[in-house]
């Protein structure tokens, strides 16, 4: 590549290099700075303040964050069993309705993520939709299945289903029939296909399915509101609060920074353990 080329590349790159800095880089690093000012600050003008970053810990904050990388995990693992069958249906035997099912799911996506929870609050609440039938049919009811720590990832898998399935679908079409078919003509059961040929070779849709899914759900909030009843408190609620009622931005931009640290760290953790150019077909 000569100078000219390289020169080109860089004039070509620049319109997105500065989007990016403007929408990505620069919010981030005003996050950062407000993360280390005193309380009740509204400017950047002051000597840097760690005490937000202390009271996470004092004021038990670490709790928060625990319970939402927990249902994340959780939600990430119960999506990657729930969409495996179904991805792979898309992908081997729904050939022709293939479109179908994408655009049925895609639609979802059109609906507000509150209007759609909006949607089961109703259904699963007390006097709802789900025992207003079973009294009808049965004559009993119950006492409503919401504000618990199990409808909260109920709602993260349903929310974030999406995001896992079309990933998922892209890594199985990687997987060639000629491999399959050769593991079974040497004698391979169907589960050895599976663990030896079809997840080694879907790997890039799960990992990249399952490091979406995580990321989006451990900073989700509405699924505890709504669902939870704030049952638990998530960190995403957390720095709503420190940043509305409590009007604490350093607070707020501290618990932040907090977050995007350790999801950061944990995927950096992640990806140091995976080959990625085994995983995306590039080792020798």
């Amino acid at each position: 590549m000569n100078t000219r080329e390289k020169r080109l590349g860089i004039l070509s790159s620049l319109p997105l290099s500065i989007l990016l800095l403007l929408t990505f880089i620069a919010p981030l690093a005003a996050i950062a700075a407000f993360s280390v000012m005193p309380e009740k600050v509204f400017t950047l003008a002051h000597v840097p303040d760690f005490s937000a970053y202390s009271e996470f810990v004092r004021e038990g904050y670490w709790k928060s964050l625990a319970w939402s990388l927990g249902m994340a995990a959780v939600a990430t693992g119960v999506l990657v069993v729930i969409c495996w069958p179904l991805a792979y249906a898309m992908v081997r035997i729904f050939k022709r309705f293939t479109l179908i099912i994408t655009i049925l799911v895609v639609m979802t996506l059109f609906v507000s993520e509150n209007i759609r929870l909006f949607g089961w609050v109703i259904t699963l609440m007390k006097g709802g939709l789900l025992e207003g039938y079973m009294r009808a049919w049965t004559g009993s009811g119950f006492d409503g299945l919401l504000y618990n720590v199990p409808v909260i990832i109920f709602g993260l898998v349903y929310i974030y289903l999406p995001f896992m399935l079309f990933p998922l679908a892209q890594g199985i079409s990687m997987i060639p029939d000629d491999a399959r078919y050769a593991a079974a003509d040497m004698g391979a059961s169907r589960w050895q296909i599976f663990k030896e040929v079809e997840l080694p070779l879907a790997a890039p849709g799960i990992v990249v399915g399952s490091l979406l899914t995580f990321v989006l759900a451990a900073g989700a909030v509405a699924e505890s509101k709504l669902l939870g009843g704030q049952a638990v408190i998530v960190i995403s609620d957390d720095v709503e609060s420190a940043f509305t009622y409590g009007q604490n931005w350093p607070l707020g931009s501290a618990l932040a920074m907090v977050l995007i640290m350790v999801i950061s760290v944990l995927i950096v953790l992640t990806l140091m353990k995976v080959d990625l150019d085994k995983v995306m077909g590039k080792g020798k």
